[in-house]
């Protein structure tokens, strides 16, 4: 008895054709679209809004974990003063959350005015 011609037997098409096939993989990926890579992409445009808006007095925190206070700014590094007398210049990058921003507290009291 020989197993190759059970081997050779084409498998049998399914009765939606070729198509049945893609819809569930079509479903995938718009799944990990929306549960992995859109909310990924918007906590990463919320980040660089973030950095972008870090202004002189503002409380910083890096992603090595150092807290400061803004002392300086360029387009690409921030100044942030960690003691009295030394401050450090980081990339903006290099900053992780800012707790406590002195551009937020003048938007609300332009808002109560």
């Amino acid at each position: 008895m020989s197993f190759f011609p059970l081997l050779a037997e084409a498998a049998p098409v399914p009765a939606g054709g070729g198509l049945g096939m893609f819809v569930p993989m079509i479903l995938i990926m718009v799944m990990f679209y929306f549960i992995l890579i859109r909310p990924q992409r918007k906590a990463q445009k919320a980040q660089e809004e973030m950095r972008k808006n870090i202004r002189v007095g503002d409380k910083v925190v890096t992603i090595g974990g150092a807290h400061g206070i803004v002392s300086g700014l360029t387009d690409k590094t921030v100044s942030v003063k960690v003691a009295d007398g030394l401050s450090i210049k980081f990339d903006r990058s290099a900053i992780a959350t800012v707790t406590d921003s002195k551009a937020a507290k003048e938007e609300e009291t332009k808002a109560e005015a």
